[in-house]
């Protein structure tokens, strides 16, 4: 299985790269007035406005660095109904991707009820890999707020 390595601080944290659909330089955002936190703004991705989420400013309290190996990661997530959203994460040096097996991520002995996204972890040669539940990294209610559709887009 591949995964999609990024930073969070010093952290190095994964996405499961079958999720992932495209991984973009930083681009603008359009700021969103009100917006729940770490929901940065939208993006135009191939023509249809994408919220972006910054993973750092979720998790850490603080806007992730502007640095050249910031990335915009977009993937698709699924509403309660199963049909998928684009969502565009910003996070550091997501430039790397490991080919391992999900069994080979272990639970890490604690159970932070704050960060229901963070699962197992994978130790290697340089430290700790933290997977991230990229589905649960936003609370319902800003989900909602993200994602909702008014009724002329439905028809």
């Amino acid at each position: 299985m591949l995964f999609l390595l990024f930073q969070l601080g010093q952290d190095r944290y994964a996405l499961q790269a079958s999720r992932v659909i495209e991984v973009l330089p930083m681009v603008d955002l359009k700021k969103i007035p009100d917006a729940p936190n770490g929901v940065a703004g939208l993006f135009n991705y191939r023509g249809r406005p994408v919220p972006a989420v910054d993973l750092s400013e979720l998790t850490l309290g603080r806007p992730s660095d502007a640095r050249f190996s910031t990335r915009l990661i977009v993937i698709n997530d699924p509403d309660d109904t199963g049909r998928l959203h684009p969502l565009g994460l910003i996070a550091a040096r997501a430039t790397e991707i490991i080919q391992r097996e999900s069994g080979e991520f272990v639970e890490p002995g604690l159970k932070l009820t704050g960060a229901p996204f963070l699962g197992p972890v994978l130790m290697d040669s340089r430290g700790v890999i933290q997977l991230v539940h990229e589905q649960r990294l936003l609370p319902e209610h800003a989900r909602d707020l993200l994602f909702c559709e008014t009724l002329e887009q439905t028809q």
